[in-house]
């Protein structure tokens, strides 16, 4: 099952990610699956969970954002949708020499949402007994701010192989 190597792979990029701002807790994790990605969604959320325990990710949310396979046609310019099994042939001009795929193998990050701030007030079962006084007692603290941030965009082709779609093997 890879799934759990990808999970793994998504929570130490995010756990660095959020200690490097200081973050104290992930809320939410966005990741796109191209439909060609060869991931199972729901092994993918299976395997976060663990991948998540003892980690500032505990408790977070994974949403896969499905991203459908489209292919574009050189030779006539039409564009469709690939589907799964994926069929490369054009259907305008019935060609598969000149089939480019354009998206549905995508597998990255989209957004992390996480708090940060000072360290939430404790919750009422962990709270001390209050000792007797004659002042009220402060206010409790305010939530930490929530902040989503993109992750770094990576360059434009970090692959080693082609540029050319055609030209790449899928994996």
């Amino acid at each position: 099952m890879h799934e759990m190597s990808i999970a793994m792979a998504v929570v130490a990029q995010v756990e660095e990610a959020a200690h490097t701002a200081g973050a104290r807790a992930v809320s939410e994790v966005r990741l796109q699956v191209g439909e060609l990605a060869g991931v199972v969604p729901d092994a993918l959320a299976f395997c976060f969970e663990l991948a998540c325990a003892d980690t500032v990710l505990a408790g977070a949310a994974l949403v896969a954002e499905p991203v459908p396979a489209r292919a574009r046609c050189r030779p006539c310019a039409a564009d469709w949708d690939v589907g799964m099994p994926p069929d490369l042939c054009c259907p305008a001009c019935g060609s598969a020499a000149g089939t480019e795929l354009r998206t549905g193998r995508e597998l990255q990050i989209s957004g992390v949402t996480w708090d940060d701030g000072p360290a939430r007030a404790p919750g009422p079962e962990q709270a001390p007994e209050p000792a007797p006084t004659a002042s009220p007692p402060p206010p409790p603290c305010p939530a930490p701010p929530r902040r989503t941030y993109p992750p770094a965009r990576a360059t434009a082709n970090p692959s080693p192989r082609s540029a050319e779609p055609c030209a790449e093997r899928s994996t």
